[in-house]
Formats: structure tokens, sequence, C-alpha cells
């Protein structure tokens, strides 16, 4: 991906997060990125091709965060870890979870973002089911428990804990913990990272 369109989807992530989907105009864009309005065109066609690219870029960057910290331990831990990764106070990751939230709630009223967002929830969902599955075949959760259903249940509830710490209905510690809980709730009380 180019460095300016990079820089464009940086600035796209900002603004919908800011003043949510409806706030993001292709001139407010040009002015929060510092181009102009013909090269947002020309990477992204139209408004609606903004949208597309900022979920995939909020995805890429949430992988980006969450992947590389996660590799030596053993999958039960890595899927904690990845999870609280969601979970923490960084510009980069508050945005990207707020801007998610605003793409999300748009996607009730705009039917082209379902797919993209379907898309990127079921391979959000996959990598925290592969997780348990792993930790499954490892013998260290039991066999009989849904890995499916476990990681979307998982995955729902730290979007709602963010959504909950973002509007400071509750403290960032607190949503870590009820997580950390919930974890340990679906999984079987094993100790895992903090």
């Amino acid at each position: 991906m180019s460095e300016r369109r990079t820089q464009i989807l940086a600035a796209a992530v900002r603004v919908i997060a800011m003043d949510g989907v409806r706030g993001l105009r292709v001139e407010k864009l040009a002015a929060a990125a510092g181009v102009s309005t013909a090269l947002i065109y020309y990477h992204f066609k139209d408004r609606a091709g903004v949208l597309r690219a900022a979920l995939e870029h909020i995805n890429d960057r949430a992988v980006s965060y969450t992947d590389h910290a996660c590799t030596e331990d053993d999958p039960r831990t890595q899927l904690e870890k990845m999870l609280l990764l969601e979970l923490q106070n960084t510009d980069e990751v508050r945005e990207n979870s707020i801007a998610w939230g605003e793409l999300r709630a748009s996607a009730v009223f705009n039917p082209d973002l379902r797919t993209p967002l379907r898309t990127a929830t079921d391979s959000w969902n996959t990598d925290i089911e592969t997780l348990i599955r792993d930790a499954q075949a490892d013998g260290v959760l039991a066999a009989s428990l849904d890995a499916g259903a476990i990681a979307e249940r998982l995955t729902a509830l730290v979007e709602g804990l963010s959504e909950r710490w973002h509007s400071e209905t509750i403290t960032l510690d607190r949503a870590r913990a009820l997580l950390i809980d919930a974890i340990g709730l679906e999984l079987g009380r094993v100790s895992g990272a903090r």
C-alpha cells in the first residue's frame, strides 16, 4: 500500500472516531490527511470506498498490535493476551475501537458496510476459535467446548466492554478484569496472562 493511501486511511479512522461515519466528508478527510480531494477520489473512487478501506485498515492495524505479542505462549494464554490487547489505553487502539464501533453502528443503515464488516468480524472470530481449538488439541481445554460459540461471545464482549470503557461508564481496569473473568468462565479457571 502506498504511503499516501496509508496516510489517508489513518486520517479516515481518526475522523470516523471523532465525528462518526456521518461526519466523514471527503473534504474534511482531505483536510485531515493533508491531501487534495482529487487524491482521495483517485485512491478510493467515492466515500463508500473510503469507508470500506477504512474498515480494512482498522482490521489490519488490530492484527499488527495483537499478532506479534502473542506468538511465544500456549494457545490459551495467547487467546487471553490477544483479547486484552484490544483494551489498551493507546491512541491507535482507542481510535481503532471507536471507529470500529461507529462503522458497526452505521452498518445497520448502510448495507454496503455489512459484507466487509461481516468478513472482518468472521476473521477475528476465526482467529480466536483457532486458538481455542489449538488449546483443545494440546489437552489444555476440554474437547467438548464449542470453540466457535465461545469465540463469538468473547469477541462480542470485547466490543461491548470497549464501548463502555470509551464512554467512561466503566474504567479500563474494570473492563480488563471483566474480560479476564469471562475468559475464565468460558474456558475454565486455568491461570493465564494478567
